[in-house]
């Protein structure tokens, strides 16, 4: 690509609380994913994300003001959802309760129990943010807080409610075919996301023995899983017209993307690089077939009435969005686990398709499994302090070494890489960057563990063990 892509930036005099607080909460959701298996990478984007939702909170303002040429693109209705969105990942991530009193102060001035919602997107977080925090009360961890909960986890069944078209007339509409829709400009993205809550909604309910109130009826958790997976039955061709709507799936999917990757002839094919107005003038308004299959890539979908006119210039229906597509993967991976059936989500058996990309097929490696020896300890890192001297940043590490063996553990000799501040709680070694316990602790017991700090700027050091006995 040859176009200029101009940076941006936020700051106290161009503030974006609707951007700053979305990055924040996704910094905390990510923690969540990485705190088993990097710890210290986890801290590391919790220590962000605060300083992130702070910022937000603190300069508050639309980041379309601070940032016009998003304005014709992606006009922020509000930037109160994602503060609330912000605090609710954090206190998930963190359980520290300031974050679950912010939600609970500002439950009013931000809309959390004052706001019921039939969508969950990109511009309207508050389905989420309900659903996220009726968990905690669910759970049973509500406290002082549960009054305020229980607000909020009215509004959750209500969403849930107006999805399964039990809400007592203040439903969300539904095509002929019973495709939610939301929006005409890329509605897939509304449904994907909508039935991935709903889904996640459900187990939260299954696993307390819990139901949604309806203004009529009692739901079950399984009601509200069956009709997620009828939604993405739905994107995957079982509709009227037997389009599966996820690009390469299917006997039957779109085949003229609005997007600029796949309608292009690979260069490596052309020999040439095609630039953005011949792109246009030459590419865009071809009637062939897209040569490259943007596999996986979920289009807007079918309009209200189920149709669905496959041209690239009908970019409300046929441009793919990663807003549509991520959430569309959350939905799978639950449904993976429902037992295998003739139509399972989980389970793609789609037949060739229309057409094929070009050039040759990629060949596929799979590699042997090997086995690789249980390490006799591991690494519990945190980040327990942060502060910053000039232009560099630095950080307090906390690693706990932990015997997870049944032995006890002697002569261990651990070595660091890009270690390049101090270190205490280990004794040096003769050899450059290696240590071994202290002095005065001679053996690991099963179970037991040691702690060690260090301190530097950037990047966490990477600690392998050398030695042991």
């Amino acid at each position: 690509m040859t176009t200029s892509r101009t940076a941006y930036k936020l700051d106290p005099e161009n503030p974006g609380s609707d951007l700053a607080g979305e990055t924040a909460a996704a910094l905390a959701a990510a923690s969540l994913a990485f705190k088993p298996y990097d710890s210290t990478y986890s801290e590391l984007l919790l220590v962000h994300a605060k300083q992130i939702f702070s910022f937000a909170n603190r300069f508050r303002g639309f980041y379309d003001e601070s940032i016009g040429n998003a304005k014709q693109f992606y006009t922020s209705s509000s930037y109160a959802d994602e503060l609330l969105w912000a605090a609710t990942w954090l206190y998930r991530a963190t359980k520290d309760e300031y974050f679950l009193k912010y939600v609970v102060d500002n439950c009013v001035s931000l809309g959390g129990t004052g706001l019921a919602v039939k969508e969950f997107s990109w511009d309207n977080k508050y389905a989420g943010i309900q659903i996220l925090l009726s968990k905690i009360l669910l759970d049973g961890a509500g406290g002082q807080y549960t009054a305020t909960l229980q607000q909020y986890q009215a509004k959750a069944d209500y969403f849930a409610c107006a999805c399964l078209q039990k809400n007592d007339g203040y439903n969300v509409k539904m095509t002929p075919g019973g495709l939610l829709y939301v929006r005409e400009w890329n509605n897939l993205q509304y449904t994907a996301s909508s039935a991935f809550l709903l889904a996640v909604y459900s187990d939260y309910l299954a696993k307390s023995k819990s139901v949604v109130k309806c203004p009529s009826v009692e739901v079950q958790p399984q009601e509200l899983l069956t009709f997620a997976k009828s939604q993405a039955d739905y994107i995957l061709g079982k509709n009227s017209k037997s389009m599966s709507y996820l690009v390469g799936f299917g006997q039957s999917y779109p085949l003229h993307v609005h997007h600029r990757g796949a309608s292009i002839t690979s260069i490596t094919l052309l020999q040439s690089a095609v630039g953005c107005v011949e792109g246009f003038e030459s590419w865009y308004k071809r009637a062939e077939a897209d040569p490259n299959v943007i596999y996986g890539a979920l289009v807007g979908g079918p309009n209200a009435n189920d149709e669905y006119f496959d041209s690239r210039s009908n970019y409300e229906q046929s441009e793919p969005t990663i807003s549509g597509t991520a959430p569309l993967v959350g939905l799978f991976s639950r449904l993976h686990r429902l037992p295998a059936g003739p139509y399972n989500p989980g389970s793609p058996n789609s037949s060739a398709p229309y057409h094929k990309p070009q050039g040759p097929s990629p060949k596929t490696y799979t590699p042997s499994p090997k086995t690789k020896p249980a390490a006799p300890v591991e690494f519990l890192h945190s980040i327990t302090s942060t502060w910053t001297v000039g232009t560099e940043t630095y950080y307090r590490h906390k690693v706990i070494i932990k015997n997870v063996s049944k032995k006890p553990i002697t002569q261990l000799k651990l070595h660091f890489e890009s270690l390049t501040g101090s270190l205490w709680g280990l004794s040096p070694t003769q050899e450059k960057n290696t240590y071994e316990l202290p002095s005065w602790l001679k053996v690991l017991e099963p179970s037991s563990e040691c702690t060690f700090v260090y301190i530097q700027g950037g990047a966490q050091a990477k600690i392998s063990i050398q030695n042991y006995h």
